[in-house]
């Protein structure tokens, strides 16, 4: 019976191994796979001005919706992706800075396909019913920038957005 417990050890050690790796492959797989952006964006910039219905400050992107009128009159919401809140809270965003109701202008890269999704990235901007630029995207290859609260203490900088 003892030679039984070495082959034993010996083919839970492959075990683990073989899981570990293919742990390792699927992660790596679906982080590829969730910033494989190219090709799916149009180049030029997308303007659009309408109501906030939600914002949505999750990980790992947030999600703006909009409502705003097509060429027709006819009412269209309008997802806008954008960073992380922790992204986001450089530019003093909180779950109060855009409300259900308020006016905003987004600009950004609208899908290929012509669906009401648009990416709040690179090149992009979203602005208040003030006018005031409440985020601004990265220029191409270049990071985020940081935004005016961005290494502020809790409860955001003096001259934030709100």
């Amino acid at each position: 019976m003892q030679p039984i417990q070495p082959f034993k050890r010996c083919l839970r050690l492959v075990s683990i191994f073989a899981a570990m790796l293919g742990i390792t492959f699927l992660t790596a797989a679906a982080a590829l796979a969730h910033h494989g952006d190219a090709g799916r964006y149009e180049d030029a910039l997308t303007t659009i001005s309408g109501t906030v219905v939600e914002l949505q400050l999750v990980n790992p992107h947030s999600i703006l919706i909009v409502e705003a009128k097509d060429a027709k009159g006819k009412a269209v919401r309008w997802r806008g992706e954008l960073g992380s809140p922790a992204i986001l809270k450089g530019w003093c965003w909180t779950n109060t800075i855009l409300k259900a109701g308020d006016k905003v202008t987004i600009i950004g890269r609208r899908l290929k396909n012509g669906q009401p999704y648009m990416t709040l990235s690179e090149k992009a901007r979203v602005i208040d019913a003030g006018g005031k630029e409440i985020f601004r995207g990265n220029e191409p290859g270049q990071r985020d920038p940081p935004g005016p609260c961005a290494g502020a203490p809790a409860g955001g900088a003096t001259g934030g957005p709100r």
